[in-house]
């Protein structure tokens, strides 16, 4: 009964910003643990960030640090990701997550819900 859609990506020069949203529907955005995974071809999909419904905290994987921002607009029901800093190395397919906990880590079996994801391309 939930629904992830995501949208934002495209293509950017390294070094360039990106920012990534994800309409949650079907559900009490406020009760729903949000995060953002992405997975490159021949790769395993790994976490990139996540964050709590009450924004008690956030949590990044090393990789992207200092780099980019999640945050939440409860009013509107979306989750956005802020990319800076862009690398080469941050090219994949981005997905949304969801879950209404508990989320014990940024794991892909953590989370019941997903979006379809959206493709970030950094040249």
């Amino acid at each position: 009964h939930v629904q992830l859609v995501e949208s934002g990506g495209g293509s950017v020069q390294a070094g360039g910003s990106l920012t990534l949203s994800c309409v949650a529907s079907g559900y009490d955005f406020s009760k729903l643990y949000m995060a953002w995974f992405r997975q490159s071809p021949g790769r395993e999909r790994e976490g990139v960030a996540a964050i709590r419904t009450d924004l008690v905290s956030t949590y990044y994987a090393d990789s992207v640090k200092g780099r980019f921002t999640i945050s939440q607009d409860n009013g509107k029901n979306t989750l956005y990701l802020q990319m800076n800093s862009l690398k080469t190395e941050d090219t994949a397919v981005y997905y949304c997550a969801a879950d209404p906990g508990p989320c014990r880590s940024l794991s892909r079996t953590e989370f019941g819900y997903w979006g379809q994801g959206t493709q970030v391309t950094v040249s």
